[in-house]
């Protein structure tokens, strides 16, 4: 739900499906099939979790499916953590605790907990499209504190608010709740929020380490949440399709643990502009999976505010790239 190229300094900026500070490296890279493969990962299953998460909410409730994705995942990524580096790699401060948690809370109740909620009355590509609007938000929020990520990122901001707009506007996205398109875009704001402190307090330095603690903390966040909902009550587990529990796990495993383990690779390996540019493809793919696999409408507005609102996003990862 965020994009690296919205933040000169990328340790702000992190997808749903997790969170990983971004390491400069060197200025040149050579680019390998490995590099393409993991940008492939994640073009293809984090575009693809929008959908999974719509088939998720055809029968278990939205916040109580989401805290449980997370607190799974974080457990797991946690074990694997000491499993493959020790105990010690779990080690954080009080104050790296404390900031995981906030930036777990924003990202992964507010950001990613509401957007599920949403998803009971939005359809997956729709959804997706307004959370690309992230990268303007973030870059709003940097001009807030003193930056000036240029003239291309502001453009980029004014494209993107334009396709909101469209987006947003009541009747023209065709039969949707304006209630849930209203939470998606509360989501953008979350997450954003969450994505611009990360850079700005107190975290852990190994970014496994930190999605673990985030996980953790959004999850139980979300856990919370639905219990206060009462989510819990008439919940019949067997009647819950094998469909959405199939779903749940594919974004326990591919969106949570595969994808964002690609991710982290790839900041690692490949440039920033590179890495960042799944910003812009994960809408589409996951309007195209919308489309082929739920039937999910394709209205003109839909298409042209989403066009604008990618042609706003590749605007800011295009001047980041120049940054």
């Amino acid at each position: 739900m965020t994009t690296p190229a919205a933040d000169a300094a990328p340790p702000a900026s992190r997808p749903p499906e997790g969170s990983a500070p971004v390491r400069p490296g060197p200025a040149r890279r050579r680019i390998g099939g490995a590099v393409w493969a993991a940008l492939a990962i994640v073009y293809v299953v984090w575009g693809s979790t929008y959908l999974g998460i719509r088939v998720v909410v055809e029968t278990l409730p939205p916040f109580l499916s989401a805290g449980a994705r997370f607190v799974v995942a974080g457990l797991v990524l946690a074990a694997l953590l000491a499993w493959r580096q020790g105990p010690a790699a779990l080690r954080v401060t009080r104050a790296q605790l404390a900031s995981t948690a906030v930036v777990g809370l924003l990202l992964l109740l507010g950001g990613n907990g509401l957007v599920v909620l949403a998803e009971t009355s939005v359809p997956s590509g729709l959804a997706a499209l307004l959370v690309a609007v992230v990268p303007a938000w973030v870059v709003l929020l940097r001009t807030a504190y003193g930056e000036r990520p240029g003239t291309g990122a502001y453009a980029g901001v004014l494209l993107g608010l334009a396709g909101l707009a469209v987006l947003t506007l009541p009747g023209l996205s065709g039969d949707v709740r304006i209630s849930g398109v209203l939470l998606v875009v509360v989501a953008t704001l979350m997450w954003s929020a969450g994505s611009f402190s990360s850079s700005r307090i107190p975290m852990p330095r190994n970014p496994f380490t930190a999605s673990a603690y985030e996980m953790a903390a959004g999850g139980l966040g979300c856990l919370l949440v639905g219990l206060a909902r009462g989510e819990q009550r008439g919940l019949d587990l067997s009647a819950v399709s094998a469909r959405s529990w199939t779903a749940l796990a594919y974004l326990i495993v591919f969106g949570s643990l595969i994808a964002f383990t690609a991710y982290a690779w790839l900041l690692q390996r490949a440039p920033l502009s590179l890495a960042a540019t799944y910003a812009y493809v994960n809408p589409v793919v996951a309007v195209l999976l919308g489309w082929l696999i739920l039937d999910e409408t394709l209205t003109w507005p839909i298409a042209l505010g989403g066009s604008v609102v990618v042609a706003g996003v590749w605007l800011i990862v295009r001047t980041e790239r120049r940054t």
